[in-house]
């Protein structure tokens, strides 16, 4: 159970996607321009890792070391074409916004790794927290810098006005914007952390 907890929160914390690791960086700055579209981005990415994972740790002694990755890639599309079908009948709105984000989900780096550097050598249960835990942290990431950037960027959180008293700054709605609410906020984490130690 211990383990199970640990690979559930490194994903969150100590080796967050986004903000330790550096990876999915393109869908992070094109789709966190609003929070709904971080939350959409998010839980589709949750959703493929947790059963991309699960999938892969359980046939990962059944696939042939030369067609691994094909074969890894195989299993990521299927969960990812579940997840557009999905997008596309109940939130065509959301498809919309997010765009050719989500099939590329496919090829992002964050699935790719965890499935190559973890699913692949450990036991269905850890592979498992591992991909709960790595979603989840990508999610928390996507909201944390959506947030900053629909908020002062446009004057509103999750599409609702939040202030008319002051002028939002326009760059932070495009991708130097994303760039720079990123960079600022892997300073302030790597700052946090110096202080701790």
């Amino acid at each position: 159970m211990k383990r199970l907890w640990h690979e559930f929160i490194k994903g969150i914390f100590s080796e967050n996607p986004i903000f330790f690791i550096v990876l999915g960086l393109c869908p992070t700055l094109a789709v966190s321009t609003s929070v709904n579209n971080a939350v959409g981005m998010g839980l589709a990415a949750t959703f493929v890792l947790v059963c991309s994972n699960v999938i892969i740790s359980a046939i990962r002694r059944l696939v042939p070391d030369k067609i691994r990755i094909p074969c890894y890639i195989v299993v990521i599309a299927a969960f990812v074409v579940i997840v557009e079908m999905v997008m596309k009948a109940y939130a065509p709105a959301l498809n919309r916004a997010l765009g050719v984000y989500v099939p590329l989900i496919v090829v992002n780096c964050i699935i790719l790794g965890r499935a190559e550097a973890f699913a692949s050598k450990n036991p269905v249960l850890p592979s498992l927290a591992d991909g709960l835990g790595m979603g989840l942290g990508f999610t928390l990431a996507l909201l944390i810098i959506s947030a900053i950037r629909e908020t002062l960027g446009n004057g509103t959180l999750a599409g609702l006005s939040i202030s008319h008293r002051f002028e939002p700054a326009l760059v932070l709605s495009l991708a130097p914007g994303a760039l720079l609410i990123l960079g600022l906020l892997m300073g302030v984490i790597k700052w946090a952390r110096s202080l701790r130690s």
